[in-house]
């Protein structure tokens, strides 16, 4: 996996090798900041990294711009990658780890507000449905924000329902959901 375009443009992220993660594809990263690109300007944006993984969403956001990312990621040796890829871009100023269960996270009474909020959950994990609702409710993104998700074609009906909307793009067997503040 590599950070496709920015400040850190084809840095490698390394990734760890379990069951417990994976990966956003290039391709669908790259279709996913297409999009951003063209609907958001990156420059000083607080940015929120659910379910970070090895944290590629966040530091393609961090590369392309935006001033500071926070990611949640509750497994230790996963979060553990995480920070040595913060690390490697020597990043940690405007990068913040939370090791925490993502829905633990957005039930906090007291947090930040985001303009982007990017989401890609274990696929059949179905808390992001209270995840999602947490964050709209509770006004994690700011006016204008954006929260972008990331789910299998497996779950679309599930998900449809829980998200009240029909996602809109498919890539392969990925459909990204949107959210505007």
């Amino acid at each position: 996996m590599r950070i496709i375009a920015g400040k850190y443009k084809g840095r490698f992220i390394k990734f760890p090798k379990s069951n417990l993660v994976r990966p956003t594809t290039d391709k669908t990263k790259e279709s996913i900041f297409n999009y951003l690109y063209h609907s958001f300007e990156f420059e000083g944006i607080k940015v929120c990294d659910l379910y970070a993984g090895s944290g590629s969403l966040g530091l393609e956001a961090l590369s392309r711009g935006a001033e500071s990312v926070h990611f949640i990621e509750k497994d230790y040796k996963v979060s553990q990658i995480l920070k040595e890829n913060i690390y490697s871009l020597k990043a940690q100023a405007e990068c913040e780890v939370f090791k925490m269960d993502a829905l633990r996270f957005v039930k906090k009474k007291k947090h930040s507000t985001y303009d982007l909020i990017l989401a890609d959950p274990p696929f059949f994990k179905n808390d992001i449905h209270e995840v999602v609702e947490n964050i709209l409710t509770k006004d994690f993104l700011v006016e204008g924000g954006i929260l972008i998700i990331e789910r299998s074609a497996q779950t679309k009906d599930v998900d449809t329902a829980a998200f009240k909307c029909d996602p809109f793009k498919r890539l392969g067997d990925s459909l990204i959901y949107k959210f505007d503040a």
